[in-house]
């Protein structure tokens, strides 16, 4: 992996701080591939803006950042997905095969320590938002977080785990991701299973919008007067808010995703909540707009300390 970057970006949302941790943003896969049922001409007709952070134009590839997000609230340590892990086999994956990052590093640079976390948030159960879960401990797979609960989509438990034997959309390495970053969190009592809705406290709530995975869920932060939802792999890139029905190749139930994305994006719209995927570069959060039955970009998370009464503000 590539372009790791060191210095960690923050927000201020009412009384939560947010920080962005950035494994790496590079080039993923063709867009036709990734993207199958996007127009060819969106990309070309979008290129002023979308390249370089979410598109490579020369190539055609799709631009990702794998990235975490650190919210401190209400007095606890809260640490929204975990990324794709080190020295995992992920026959098949490409980058994420045997991958090495420094994302303990990451984290310890930006001012968080294993220990200091309270709450993870696995969005779904991906290979890029469960990886560092757990670490290698003398052959052994253990959660890396050890004070923390682990707060896990039931739906997707049931769908990767072994009761529903690895069938109905999962494939073999699916069994070697849960193997090693979930069923461990069980083994160490750490596991919170949820479905439909919950709330981890005042400002923090989990929300269920399956389709990308059975079990895929949003977080909303409300705080004061500010509004956010952290979407996981809702959405891969901008191209899918100017165009909801486009799925990634990797959504298990199409027309569930398109429905829980523009049930999502219609909110953000209408309630101002500032957009957090999971994989976007450049300022990698972005505000909604309404135009008519469709959506458009609104303002991208900007430089400063704190939120302007306007918009949000990020600082590195």
């Amino acid at each position: 992996m590539t372009n790791e970057n060191d210095s960690a970006q923050s927000m201020v949302l009412g009384e939560v701080e947010v920080i962005r941790v950035v494994e790496w943003h590079e080039p993923f896969l063709p867009a036709s591939g990734m993207f199958p049922g996007a127009a060819a001409d969106v990309w070309k007709d979008n290129e002023d803006w979308l390249a370089p952070d979410h598109w490579a134009q020369d190539s055609d590839v799709v631009v990702l950042a794998l990235q975490s997000w650190v919210l401190r609230s209400a007095g606890r340590t809260v640490l929204v997905d975990t990324g794709a892990g080190n020295g995992r086999e992920r026959p098949g994956m490409g980058p994420f095969h045997r991958a090495q990052s420094d994302f303990l590093g990451l984290l310890a640079r930006a001012g968080v320590h294993p220990r200091d976390v309270d709450v993870v948030v696995n969005t779904h159960l991906h290979v890029d938002h469960v990886g560092w879960n757990t670490v290698d401990a003398d052959g052994q797979w253990v959660p890396a977080f050890p004070n923390a609960q682990y707060v896990i989509p039931a739906a997707d438990d049931f769908h990767y785990g072994p009761d529903n034997a690895y069938r109905n959309g999962a494939q073999e390495v699916d069994r070697l991701i849960y193997e090693d970053s979930i069923a461990p969190i069980h083994r160490a009592g750490q596991s919170v299973l949820w479905d439909g809705l919950h709330r981890i406290d005042e400002h923090l709530t989990l929300e269920s919008a399956p389709g990308h995975t059975p079990g895929s869920s949003v977080l909303r932060l409300a705080s004061g007067g500010d509004r956010a939802v952290f979407v996981g792999d809702l959405l891969h890139s901008p191209v899918q808010i100017l165009d909801p029905c486009c799925n990634s190749s990797a959504c298990l139930a199409p027309e569930q995703a398109v429905a829980s994305r523009r049930r999502v994006l219609g909110r953000a719209a209408d309630e101002r909540e500032l957009l957090v995927p999971a994989h976007f570069g450049g300022a990698g959060a972005l505000e909604v707009r309404r135009d008519g039955d469709r959506f458009t970009l609104g303002p991208w998370a900007t430089a400063g300390r704190r939120p302007a009464p306007t918009g949000r503000s990020l600082t590195s």
